[in-house]
């Protein structure tokens, strides 16, 4: 439950969230990994684990919509309206400052994602799980140490721990920087 039942960031959260409805409603899968990652931050601060289902909930949805394994399941549709009237309440919820309220339309839209068809169950706990993994990555970026983000998220340190190393691996390549010889060359041909 969030702390002082006091959300940092409200408006912010609210307005994510009803972009992320009408993104679900659309089935723009970029624009719900751009929402997911934009509030972040309000989550590190509040560590409130209704935030943290809401963020991972708004990205795992993106995912299905991004391999587009949502044209494997039946109801789709009406599954996306409930999930979108979810989050629709969910922000209504933020903005009036109800914690309890907000974290019961974040539970039942995960109830609603997680029971959404018996067949791929399996695969949309893989989904939850990975993105799990992947806000946990971003939410240890934050500040927040290894053990507390792990719990927060439900997942093992060893689990977040790899995944962390992992993504730093990749970001490796990208941060490296030039020996002296050609900083020194790149220098002179910009100022000459």
């Amino acid at each position: 439950m969030n702390q002082g039942g006091v959300f940092p960031e409200p408006e912010h959260v609210s307005s994510v969230l009803k972009e992320a409805r009408k993104a679900l409603l659309s089935q723009d899968a970029v624009k719900l990994r751009e929402l997911s990652n934009q509030i972040i931050h309000s989550t590190t601060c509040s560590q409130d684990a209704s935030h943290i289902a809401a963020v991972v909930l708004i990205y795992a949805v993106g995912k299905v919509i991004e391999r587009q394994d949502y044209q494997r399941i039946k109801n789709w549709d009406s599954f996306a309206k409930r999930f979108a009237g979810f989050l629709e309440l969910a922000a209504q919820a933020m903005q009036d400052n109800n914690p309890e309220a907000f974290e019961r339309h974040i539970t039942s839209a995960r109830t609603a994602f997680s029971s959404i068809s018996i067949s791929l169950k399996p695969y949309i706990e893989e989904v939850l799980k990975k993105a799990s993994l992947n806000k946990a990555g971003k939410i240890y970026e934050h500040g927040i140490s290894l053990g507390q983000t792990a719990q927060m998220l439900g997942i093992t340190q060893w689990e977040l721990a790899e995944y962390a190393g992992q993504a730093k691996s990749e970001d490796a390549k990208y941060n490296t920087s030039l020996n002296v010889k050609k900083r020194a060359e790149m220098a002179l041909e910009f100022f000459s």
